[in-house]
């Protein structure tokens, strides 16, 4: 129809009128919206409800979450009701319009402006300023626990003579109520000012009185109060100087009172104090005054002696008192210090013995088998071996292994063996085709434990496996083998319903399974779904026909997020390790308690600490994201993660760390009593490498105990780079099987060395006892070398034998890298024997058609003499002169076969004997003739086989038994394949 209202006015009316569908569209959309987020929120809340619940620990989620919810409210409406307070007081104070000056009356449209919606206003204030504390109040949930909970140490500190507790429970709280007591002070202060002077009772630029009587009496309440708090932070900042960290030439990082704190801070603080109460005081009494005088003569004063009292007379006695004679004055408190720290950080029982660096022993030859008795010596890289653990044993694409395999032991025929352990977790980038279905619902698990001897390696330089293949098989106990929970499981997977998932493959193609563990959240409820769906960002978990009935949502599934999850009060170790346990693979976590509150303990920051050249490769290992400072550490809790079923396990494991005790107060139910470690369990926890490198970092400075020799800092030492790698970087501790000298018998220990300060000959061997369960696990070893004599640290070690012309190491590395391959060291592993330092270092070669690495040969040394071998075998025999107990072995691992009465056995060993001679003359040639040591090498392969043959069918003919039974000269022991013992120390 024609527009009838004559012009362009109709056409702009439509146009600045929505129409009502279009109201309605927009409530609609806006109403969509604000549920949207509502359940967005919901959402997060409930799908960490549900995760909590099916990892039964829901009571942690509770507590945590009501004790976040207690401390929003109380001092949200603290915080709140006193801005509040005040600024209705102030209102309520005002003076009366008629007062009101000309600076007033053109702040008379701002008042007519909001005093309609003064009321709102008011709430919106508070409201805001409620919930911007309650926010910061709720993240103070551990230290309100703490406080709560809080029982003794039973140790004092040395200048107040209170409870460890004290600083480490009750000072933070303090201090979080004494901040929030200023913030809430501050802020009222403004409050109650702006609105004093809105409606007229402070004047700026108008002449006569600034303020009436009442916002004067007012301010001034408010202002001494903040005086009050003032000095109640003096008063506590008094027993703060027993954790107060500083800057100290003598020894760096410094906690606790000096001379200068205790005869000037101190004192100061105490009259700071007084002067803070007067003038408080003195604000307080303009309430019948009604003038600012002395409170501001007050106030002056109590600033001029913060600056005379607090800061300049300090300077004096330190410039004039210490400096002079430094050592004499700080000698008592750095005492203090050294005390405090070795307890904090559980190193106050170190035993600490001299020891000579060189051997006295005039024939070497007599310690060959002393090398035996000594250590179980791993020639196996748990840190390079990853690569060919991947190609020999991966089997399948969609399956890895992590890049640092970890060492653990395990027992055959009654003797533990020290074995290299790796998981064959799932690799999603490997599967052959990705899509959401492939990758949260067919492939879902890793398969398979790996492990090989630590000690041993076959004659190709490969590792020898104790369980392998697929599925795995060996010397292992029965387990359940299928790992759904791994540290390369990052991402979630739908498992038990309809959708199969793929189990493994064979020869007979893939086999398939479902899940039929209890853990995961169940998705059969629609709320469970839409919640994921939100919470994952993926809206097919809504409406996926693959999900039905019995599908559960798995997450949160590397062993470190299940701990951190369930006992966010803990700081994890960076290195967890699989072990089979009970027929279950568990991985198991070390997990430590942690404070910066010990008085007078230096601090230490744990991710700088932790830091080694293996992190600097692999930075998930370590502490790393762990930057906070700590001064007090106890791995006071074993936790263990099932990989089928993702159950996460607390043992209690410090029964006397008060702070673990605290939590479990907190948290009542969640951690099991030690007693609760089975003994299959307790034959694999060890030591953990972070708690030890935190140690030995401390022990560097701290293994000296005299305060006048810690303050001359001659005896400071330091953890050495590592010598195989260019990282720069810390070398990292080993594990190793071996006995130190006022040991009876060797134990899986934890080891280190120390070079001096800026120097690389060595210092000290450190180690720690691991063999959890025993009465000396945790004991701290260091052998100190003597400062007059030199003994080579493994820097200079490692220089010697890369520069070692005449064992032919030189022209080794020379020839490998002048093809295509490239010499990878392995772990140089430091050995106190008779007084000396046995130096082991396998070397792998990785390149040509092999991209990965096997061990070729081995590097030994001891007392000068060094030796660069096929095996370890025969390098100590080289180096000590002797054939030890076990026979010569040969390149392929077997060793030289005693006589047997079979002519033809005998006429095949002495062509192996031939052939072993031609080996070596052809290495002795400079340079190495290494074609005629590779044909030498082919014939006594040939030659021992031919003997084998011969010997077996001797042996059905009523012949000799003799067999070709040897050890294995890689590890000291036999080879299985020929037949022999297996010795796990060179007992052929």
């Amino acid at each position: 129809m024609p527009d009838r209202g004559g012009g362009p006015a109709g056409p702009r009316i439509r146009v600045g009128r929505p129409s009502r569908r279009a109201r309605t569209l927009l409530m609609t959309l806006g109403v969509l919206t604000a549920l949207g987020m509502a359940f967005t929120m919901f959402a997060g809340f409930w799908t960490d409800w549900l995760w909590y619940r099916s990892a039964h620990y829901s009571s942690v989620f509770t507590t945590t979450l009501s004790t976040k919810i207690g401390l929003f409210f109380v001092f949200g409406l603290l915080m709140a009701a006193a801005v509040g307070f005040n600024v209705w007081l102030a209102h309520r104070l005002r003076p009366p319009l008629s007062a009101m000056s000309m600076e007033q009356q053109s702040l008379d449209r701002y008042r007519m402006g909001i005093a309609p919606y003064k009321r709102w206003l008011l709430l919106g204030i508070t409201a805001l300023v409620g919930l911007i504390a309650g926010a910061s109040a709720a993240g103070q949930w551990r230290t309100w626990l703490m406080w709560v909970n809080g029982v003794p140490f039973h140790k004092t500190d040395p200048q107040f003579h209170l409870d460890v507790a004290f600083y480490a429970f009750d000072l933070p709280w303090y201090r979080f109520l004494l901040g929030f007591g200023f913030a809430a002070a501050i802020l009222s202060l403004i409050a109650a000012a702006l609105t004093h002077y809105l409606y007229g009772g402070l004047r700026v630029t108008s002449p006569g009185a600034r303020a009436t009587a009442a916002a004067t009496g007012h301010l001034s309440v408010l202002i001494g109060v903040f005086v009050a708090l003032k000095a109640v932070a003096y008063w506590l900042d008094r027993y703060g100087l027993a954790v107060k960290s500083s800057d100290f030439k003598a020894t760096g990082n410094w906690t606790g009172l000096r001379y200068v704190d205790a005869n000037a801070y101190l004192p100061a603080k105490t009259i700071l104090f007084c002067i803070a109460v007067i003038c408080a005081l003195l604000f307080f009494a303009t309430l019948w005054r009604r003038t600012w005088q002395l409170p501001v003569i007050g106030f002056g004063l109590m600033v001029l002696s913060a600056i005379l009292i607090g800061g300049l007379y300090p300077a004096i006695v330190q410039k004039f008192q210490v400096q002079p004679n430094e050592q004499a004055k700080e000698a008592p408190y750095v005492a203090k210090n050294i005390e405090a720290t070795r307890e904090a950080y559980g190193i106050d029982n170190t035993k600490v013995s001299e020891y000579a660096g060189t051997s006295d022993a005039k024939d070497k030859s007599t310690l060959r088998d002393d090398v035996d008795k000594t250590a179980s010596i791993r020639i196996l890289d748990p840190n390079i071996v990853s690569p060919t653990f991947q190609q020999l044993q991966q089997i399948r694409n969609y399956y890895t292994f992590p890049n640092n395999l970890d060492v653990d032991r395990y027992s055959k025929d009654g003797k533990v063996q020290d074995t290299v352990v790796g998981l064959r977790e799932l690799n999603l980038a490997g599967i052959p085709k990705k899509n959401w279905i492939n990758d949260h619902f067919r492939y879902t698990h890793g398969f398979g434990v790996v492990a090989a001897k630590g000690t041993e390696s076959d004659g190709n330089g490969q590792p020898v496996f104790t369980e392998s293949n697929l599925p795995s098989t060996g010397q292992l106990p029965a387990h359940e083998q299928r790992i759904y929970y791994g540290e390369k499981t990052t991402t979630y997977s739908i498992v038990g319903g309809p959708q199969k998932e793929i189990d493994y493959s064979d020869n007979d193609g893939e086999k398939t399974t479902s899940y039929e563990g209890k853990s995961g959240v169940s998705l059969s409820s629609p709320l469970n779904r839409a919640a994921y769906a939100v919470a994952f960002g993926e809206p097919q978990i809504l409406y996926s026909g693959a999900i039905g009935e019995g599908s559960r949502i798995l997450y949160n599934r590397t062993p470190k997020e299940r701990v951190e999850a369930v006992a966010p009060w803990l700081t994890i170790d960076g290195d967890a390790y699989p072990a089979v346990v009970d027929h279950r693979i568990q991985w198991i976590v070390d997990a430590y308690t942690t404070t910066n509150g010990y008085p007078y303990a230096s601090r230490t920051t744990l991710g700088d600490t932790t830091a080694d050249s293996l992190t600097y490769n692999n930075n998930q290992r370590a502490v790393v994201a762990q930057q906070n400072q700590v001064n007090y550490i106890r791995n006071s809790v074993k936790a263990t993660v099932d990989a089928y079923t993702g159950e996460v396990k607390l043992y209690q494991w410090d029964t006397e760390d008060p702070v673990l005790k605290t939590w479990m107060k907190a948290f009542p139910g969640t951690v099991k009593p030690k007693s609760d470690i089975s003994s299959d369990l307790m034959a694999h926890l060890r030591y953990p490498q972070d708690l030890f490198k935190v140690q030995r970092e401390l022990l560097t400075r701290y293994h000296v105990q005299d305060a006048q020799t810690f303050l001359t800092g001659s005896e400071v030492w330091q953890v050495p780079d590592d010598p195989t790698n260019k990282s720069g970087n810390a070398v990292p501790p080993y594990y190793l099987t071996m006995k130190m000298p006022d040991q009876k018998s060797q134990a899986f220990s934890l080891t280190t060395t120390f070079t001096p300060n800026g120097r690389d000959n060595l210092s000290a061997f450190m180690a720690v006892d691991s063999e959890a369960g025993t009465p000396d696990y945790g004991q701290i070893r260091i052998l100190k070398l003597p400062t007059s004599t030199t003994v080579g640290g493994p820097k200079q070690v490692q220089s010697q034998f890369n520069s070692n012309s005449q064992q032919n190491i030189a022209e080794f590395v020379k020839l490998i890298r002048g093809g295509d391959s490239e010499i990878e060291y392995g772990n140089l592993l430091t050995i106190p024997l008779d007084g000396g330092l046995l130096y082991v270092e396998p070397v792998y070669v990785r390149g040509g058609q092999l991209k990965y690495p096997l061990l070729r040969k081995v590097l030994v040394t001891y007392g000068g003499a060094t030796a660069f071998e096929d095996t370890l075998g025969q390098a100590l025999d080289k180096v000590f002169g002797t054939t030890g107990s076990a026979p010569p072995p040969t390149d392929d691992g077997t060793a030289n076969p005693p006589a047997s009465s079979s002519p033809t056995v005998q006429q095949a060993l002495q062509d192996a004997q031939k052939a072993l001679d031609d080996s070596q003359a052809a290495l002795k040639k400079s340079p190495v003739d290494w074609q005629a040591y590779g044909k030498a090498q082919k014939a006594l392969q040939d030659a021992l086989q031919r003997a084998q043959e011969a010997q077996a069918q001797a042996d059905k003919t009523g012949g000799g038994k003799a067999g070709t039974s040897g050890s294995n000269g890689q590890a000291g022991g036999s080879n299985s394949k020929t037949g022999g013992t297996n010795g796990k120390t060179g007992d052929g």
